[in-house]
């Protein structure tokens, strides 16, 4: 099987001058007055001599006295931990007179306002941010500056499985050791087979080469465009801002000339994991996401699911594109497989881009642009200020000078989510892949616009996911991917066994349900707990719909939750069948 990687056209990058940035803010002189404000509390740092310095007792007679003075309220509260004295004020207040009573001390070396500190979401610097919208715009924006202020994904690798890269100021900071596993010379344009030199060599091809009927494509230097997406260089004056510039970028090629192979594909997610290849040296630096903006025409085969399993179960988030068919994402692979966070794109309104496929299968959506309006000509650049604008080449065929250019594709929503991923990873190093995927489904916003087909649970939000893996402690998720046939008038189990839960489940109990199957006012859902208790969570409505692709809120407070769950869908006519694709429990 061979695959192909999923972005549209792009054009020349547009120059864009950028704003001044803000003025740092100016410390006064030594010396100098300063005006102080209403203050709750002061600092006091005493000499070393003083015995305020070492007694409390002292410190609390001395800021009483000093308080008086000034006719002011004025308590010892505390000891900081640099040994200076934290005097309470009562409420906030003028503390200019208190201040004053301090500083004409000999004793005291320094008084200062127990000031605030805040969040600074900085705008970047970076010449392009003003075009990605993709970032920040409220209405179909991914909302990632806020979180920002909280992680930026230092300490995570996140694979990028594709063309390579061609070398980018504005990436190479970031970028780790990587691997070319094509194994084709002919395809690679290396002269040789696999090696341990990722360098993108161009993937163009001359009409007719790649099949019959093919035509003509320039170098596409697809994985660097992804690449930039996700950890661009931010605050350097230059280019375009990473979703996690902190982050550290493994390019692995897999696509050369035609599209690259399933064999090679699978070796690289082993690779990338931290698996064995072998043949091949081990991975020094193992990714904890795996983005692949790649795909081809089929259901997933028993090699992708295995590969993707295997990487998930060595803790690496693994994160596909839908698919540019505008079809059912269910007939593209590695979209369909298991286990994988599958992402359609959407555009600058908010609605699922043109392009995009859809589905019950897809789990989340994010920005992939639209550098073309639907019924304008395939292959045209009309809209490119819609695009999704990354780190590129100016070489036709073969490299030439670095550049940045917009692009559309399913191959530039799943970026964003490898982003974000690795956003949550770096802001919380114990969470597992599938906390990740539903700390992202969860969190995630609905779509401002239409997803005609479905589009997961909207639109992934970069802030609120941040949020909600660092304000409370992360959720346990126990899943079962194995297909279940649902046959007529049948019933069927799948089993989910949970282990190392404390206590009782949750009265907001997690149930996420993927079936796939025609007419679902056929079926009856429960989910059965360990003591045989059924709660019912869908009861033959839906009519003629397609598919369950629902996340429901069970209250199960009064079951013990380490024990073996199950699923129980039960098929009350004939006529149509499906499968249990996947369900999981989140406590």
């Amino acid at each position: 099987m061979s695959v192909t990687l999923l972005a549209g056209s792009a054009t020349t990058s547009l120059a864009l001058t950028a704003a001044d940035p803000a003025p740092a803010s100016t410390l006064p002189a030594a010396g100098a007055p300063t005006a102080v404000a209403p203050a709750e509390n002061l600092i006091v740092g005493y000499k070393s001599s003083a015995a305020e310095a070492g007694s409390n007792s002292a410190a609390a007679a001395d800021v009483e006295a000093k308080g008086k003075k000034a006719s002011k309220k004025a308590k010892f509260d505390r000891r900081l931990g640099t040994g200076a004295a934290l005097v309470s004020l009562g409420t906030p207040a003028d503390a200019a007179a208190v201040m004053a009573q301090f500083r004409a001390d000999p004793d005291v070396a320094y008084v200062e306002p127990d000031s605030r500190a805040y969040a600074l979401a900085v705008t970047p610097n970076d010449t392009e941010y003003a075009k990605q919208w993709d970032l920040f715009e409220p209405t179909a924006g991914m909302n990632v500056p806020a979180a920002w202020d909280t992680t930026t994904g230092s300490g995570v690798t996140v694979a990028v499985i594709d063309t390579g890269y061609v070398a980018h100021s504005d990436l190479a900071a970031n970028v780790v050791a990587g691997y070319d596993f094509i194994s084709s010379s002919t395809a690679a344009r290396d002269g040789n087979g696999r090696d341990n030199n990722p360098a993108d060599q161009g993937d163009w091809s001359a009409a007719g080469e790649c099949g019959t009927g093919s035509k003509a494509s320039d170098s596409s230097w697809h994985g660097t465009h992804v690449a930039g997406t996700i950890a661009a260089a931010t605050s350097n004056s230059k280019g375009v801002a990473g979703i996690a510039y902190g982050a550290k970028i493994q390019p692995v090629r897999v696509l050369g000339k035609c599209g690259g192979a399933t064999s090679d594909i699978v070796d690289a997610i082993t690779w990338a994991s931290g698996g064995t290849v072998s043949g091949v040296p081990a991975n020094a630096t193992p990714a904890k996401v795996i983005n692949m903006s790649l795909g081809g025409s089929g259901a997933c085969t028993a090699t992708y699911q295995n590969a993707i399993n295997a990487a998930v179960g060595r803790g690496t988030t693994v994160v596909v594109a839908a698919g540019n068919s505008n079809a059912d994402a269910a007939g593209f692979s590695p979209a369909s497989c298991n286990n994988v966070i599958n992402v359609a794109a959407s555009n600058r309104t908010g609605d699922r881009s043109f392009y995009s496929n859809y589905g019950a299968i897809i789990d989340v959506a994010a920005p992939g642009g639209e550098t073309r309006r639907a019924t304008d000509t395939p292959g045209t650049i009309t809209t490119p200020e819609n695009g999704i604008w990354s780190t590129l080449n100016t070489g036709a065929t073969t490299p030439g000078a670095e550049n940045y250019e917009p692009y559309q594709g399913t191959s530039m929503a799943a970026p964003h989510v490898a982003g974000l991923a690795a956003l949550l990873k770096s802001a919380n190093s114990a969470l597992t892949p599938a906390q990740i995927e539903s700390a992202i489904k969860t969190n995630a916003r609905p779509l401002a616009g239409t997803c005609t087909g479905g589009c997961g649970t909207g639109l992934a939000d970069a802030a609120a996911s941040v949020a909600a893996v660092t304000s409370t402690p992360p959720t346990p998720g126990f899943e079962n991917t194995t297909d279940f046939a649902i046959g007529d008038n049948t019933t069927v189990e799948s089993p989910v066994t949970v282990t190392g839960v404390t206590g009782n489940a949750p009265a907001t109990l997690k149930v996420a349900v993927n079936i796939v199957h025609t007419y679902i006012g056929d079926l009856k859902v429960d989910l059965v707990a360990p003591d045989g208790t059924v709660y019912t969570v869908h009861n033959r409505t839906g009519g003629s719909a397609d598919n369950i692709n629902q996340v429901y809120t069970v209250n199960a407070s009064s079951e013990v939750a380490n024990g073996t769950w199950k699923l129980r869908v039960n098929d009350n006519a004939g006529g149509d069948t499906g499968r249990i694709d996947s369900w999981s429990l989140t406590f």
